[in-house]
């Protein structure tokens, strides 16, 4: 995961892949900047708020996920789910990773589950 988009990987599903986007886009960002630096702030901590919402929600369907990717978006969500209690039951593992293709990340993931 990064701040711009999020594949979910379900090594149960047939379906092994899903993404969801973050709305804040360059677009978004070029727009807030036009009327204030903090505006833009604002709008980004907003929109991230929103964007990690959206997976947490996903999540609260798992027992145990990973949280990997080249930025500290994941640690960003772990740090926003850590605060809510609804997520207390499940396990949630923190891995620094490269940016992968899309069969790099299936195997990610498998070693990380292996283990």
């Amino acid at each position: 995961m990064d701040h711009s988009s999020a594949h979910l990987i379900d090594l149960n599903s047939k379906d092994k892949k899903n993404a969801i986007h973050s709305k804040f886009t360059s677009e978004t960002k070029e727009e807030a900047l036009s009327r204030s630096e903090d505006v833009m702030h604002n709008k980004r901590q907003q929109m991230h708020e929103a964007y990690y919402k959206e997976i947490g929600s996903e999540i609260l369907n798992y027992d145990h996920v990973l949280l990997f990717g080249p930025t500290n978006a994941k640690v960003e969500l772990y740090n926003y789910l850590e605060k809510d209690v609804n997520y207390k039951k499940t396990q949630i593992d923190v891995a620094p990773a490269d940016k992968m293709s899309e069969n790099e990340q299936i195997a990610f993931v498998k070693a990380h589950f292996d283990n």
